[in-house]
């Protein structure tokens, strides 16, 4: 079954075991970049990376979904997105253009194709 556009597991290969089982490869986060169209936003009460990501990635399919982008290019990456996101953090936000351009380029998914 192919993965859903703008899956996290884009960049995962499924693998077989002597069993039959599939596994998926481990993911290779897209690590924080300093670019021009990074977002800076500070949290408040109650925000969550699922609504964070809802907002600033609205235009595309699922954005609650794309939590994992947020939470990948953080300068200090965020391993679990159930924590409470403490209010007066400051996150760096992925452009729509690095979320389409460069998370989820063919030439990042060539790369990592096995």
């Amino acid at each position: 079954m192919p993965h859903r556009r703008f899956s996290r597991y884009t960049f995962c290969a499924g693998v077989l075991d002597e069993a039959g089982r599939l596994f998926l490869t481990e993911r290779e986060p897209f690590r924080y970049r300093a670019l021009p169209d990074n977002r800076q936003h500070v949290v408040k009460e109650g925000e969550t990376l699922f609504t964070l990501a809802g907002r600033y990635y609205a235009s595309l399919p699922r954005p609650a979904g794309l939590w994992w982008v947020i939470a990948d290019f953080q300068p200090d990456p965020i391993h679990d997105p159930t924590l409470e996101l403490e209010p007066g953090r400051v996150l760096v936000i992925a452009s729509l253009r690095t979320v389409l351009e460069e998370v989820f380029s063919e030439k990042r998914r060539l790369e990592a194709s096995p």
